[in-house]
Formats: structure tokens, C-alpha cells, sequence
């Protein structure tokens, strides 16, 4: 009996393989979809007076800058009391937002903030490269996980 051929079920082997990893790779790039939905969420980081964080979600994460973790708005606020930890300003670098909007109801910003705040009265001022999660709840967007990391400059300078 003869042997059977490989190749007609390679190609539909790899199509599938490749399929989602573009997909994937569109989704990471897609910063075009929903302009209104965009748009509320860049006022909403660009607030007269300097950025100030939205009302959280109830069921927010926050991770601390020592990794803490709070549940809500309200253990955040107090993991920053506990460690003498004031914001005086946090500013967004103009143009460093990268805003991904999900089926017009959730979203995934990054950016980069230039920090000045106290800890246990020492003035510190910093960058941080910010991701933040909203999701829109009652005609609102909220926010229900963030993280920030301290950008190295030495390592990574950032161009202001």
C-alpha cells in the first residue's frame, strides 16, 4: 500500500497554529476602535488640575509600591497612610497613553506618570510606567486594577 501524503494536512495544521497568534498580535496593536469610548477615557486621565484617580470599582485590585495589594479604595488609601505615603502631583507624559477599548465596556491604559509625593517626609520625585483597568459600569468607567513600576532612567531614559 502506498504511503499517505503529509503535506495536505500541514496546511491547515499551521493555519490553525498561526490563526490566533495574529489574532493576538492585531488585538495588542488595535489603538483605533471605539473613539468615543477612547476618548472618555483620556478625559478621564487628563483632568484639569493634574491626573487624580477615578472611583475605584468595589471590587478593585490595587498592587502598592512595596507589592501590597488592596481589595478596595478604601485599603489602598490606607496602605498609603500606613507607609507615610502623600501624592503631591502625578502628571502623565503627553503622549506616552496607550489606550486598548474591549467591546465598548472595558479597558487597558498604560502610560507613563511623572510622580512627586512624600514618604515619611521625604520628597521623592519619580517616573512610573502606569497600567490601569476600567470598565464601564452604569454609563461610568471605573477602575478596577492598577500597578505601577518605577522606571529605571539610567537604564531607560525617558525623553520628556
Amino acid at each position: 500500500m502506498g504511503q499517505l501524503n503529509p503535506m495536505p494536512m500541514k496546511a491547515p495544521l499551521l493555519s490553525a497554529l498561526l490563526l490566533p497568534l495574529a489574532t493576538a498580535a492585531y488585538a495588542q496593536m488595535d489603538t483605533l476602535s471605539y473613539p468615543a469610548e477612547r476618548q472618555q477615557i483620556r478625559a478621564l486621565l487628563h483632568q484639569p488640575g493634574g491626573y487624580h484617580p477615578t472611583t475605584a470599582c468595589r471590587d478593585m485590585v490595587a498592587v502598592g509600591p512595596k507589592g501590597d495589594i488592596s481589595f478596595s479604595e478604601a485599603e489602598w488609601r490606607a496602605a498609603q497612610a500606613k507607609e507615610k505615603l502623600v501624592f503631591k502631583s502625578i502628571s502623565i507624559v503627553p503622549g506616552s497613553e496607550i489606550i486598548r477599548v474591549y467591546n465598548a465596556s472595558s479597558a487597558v491604559v498604560n502610560w507613563l506618570a511623572d510622580v512627586r509625593l512624600t514618604v515619611a517626609g521625604q520628597d521623592v520625585a519619580l517616573k512610573v510606567r502606569r497600567l490601569e483597568v476600567y470598565i464601564k459600569q452604569g454609563g461610568n468607567w471605573c477602575r478596577v486594577a492598577g500597578q505601577g513600576t518605577q522606571v529605571n532612567e539610567q537604564l531607560f531614559p525617558v525623553k520628556p
